[in-house]
């Protein structure tokens, strides 16, 4: 039995996200709201089985993780069977709970490689990368799209004759990308199609989902096991717990952008602090002086300078 089969249900987890979802962030959540399971930023196998040592470093870097997270799955993305083989054996070798493939994502560059949401199209090579995968022996799962340039119940019986431990949807085509509301009232007829097809597999569903008391909701609504929130959490760390005393302490949100701040720059010296900005905006918002300090932690190069601008602002205050 795998971890997938333990959960209690309706669980609710957290999207894995490029540049958001970092060793870095998922600490923070981990502490302060943790979700059920946890996803790694999508990896590239290819490049964990074929980049030179310095550029493999760098991605072992996006897989490190900390005891807080389980179950945590690291997510993979290629079209080439014996990376994916060969990804998901460092997988096991690193501890990991489960593997999750990527194939949904909508990136042109992932697309390029066959990877991401082009597996749609080509659903027999996505099954030889599925099968690659479960050569680990870990649980692996898949987190995809409805469809590419539209709705395709075919891809999704595709994926759950498969009997995976879970699979997670993504309401919306490719096509799509974010720019129409998800598709909440095809879910369903998708959980009916789980019934018939897989009754085992866990459905995830994912898209517009606004916070915890929404995901509720929509698992209830839909029959869903599982609900998958991703923008929801910039600026929230706290989106799975149930306590809301932190949402209007702006010294305790100020002082956990803080402690984000050196963990990034603590774990992945190798990125540009100019992704750890990207936070300062959801963190930084909706009080007096807001713009003000946003504006002035902006300017920031390292953890100290943020630490500095904060508690200024929080001896004014």
């Amino acid at each position: 039995m795998s971890f997938w089969q333990k959960l209690n249900k309706p669980f609710f987890v957290l999207a894995p996200m490029a540049d958001v979802t970092d060793a870095a962030f998922r600490r923070v959540i981990a502490k302060y709201g943790k979700p059920d399971v946890t996803w790694t930023e999508f990896v590239s196998a290819d490049g964990l089985a074929l980049a030179p040592e310095e550029g493999r470093k760098k991605l072992l870097k996006d897989l490190e993780y900390s005891e807080a997270e389980r179950p945590i799955v690291a997510q993979f993305f290629t079209s080439v069977p014996e990376n994916m083989k060969k990804a998901a054996e460092l997988a096991r070798e690193l501890g990991f709970d489960g593997i999750d493939i990527n194939m949904g994502c909508p990136d042109g560059s992932i697309e390029k490689q066959g990877a991401g949401a082009a597996m749609i199209k080509d659903p027999e090579q996505a099954l030889k990368v599925i099968e690659a995968a479960r050569s680990s022996g870990l649980p692996v799962s898949v987190k995809t799209r409805i469809g590419f340039n539209k709705v395709e119940f075919d891809w999704i019986k595709t994926l759950l004759s498969l009997n995976l431990p879970a699979l997670t949807i993504h309401l919306r085509t490719r096509k799509e990308m974010s720019k129409v509301a998800a598709h909440w009232e095809l879910a369903r007829e998708i959980v009916e199609l789980r019934n018939d097809i897989s009754p085992e597999t866990l459905i995830i569903f994912n898209g517009d989902v606004k916070d915890l008391e929404d995901a509720k909701r929509k698992a209830q609504e839909t029959g869903a096991d599982g609900i998958m929130l991703g923008r929801a959490i910039f600026g929230n760390p706290y989106l799975f717990s149930d306590s809301h005393e932190l949402e209007n302490d702006i010294s305790k949100k100020l002082n956990i952008l803080v402690e984000h701040t050196k963990l990034f720059e603590k774990l992945l010296p190798h990125k540009s602090f100019a992704i750890m900005k990207k936070h300062f905006k959801a963190y930084v918002k909706d009080f007096d002086g807001a713009a003000e300090l946003r504006a002035q932690l902006m300017e920031t190069n390292s953890s100290r300078e943020v630490k500095q601008i904060v508690d200024n602002y929080l001896k004014k205050i």
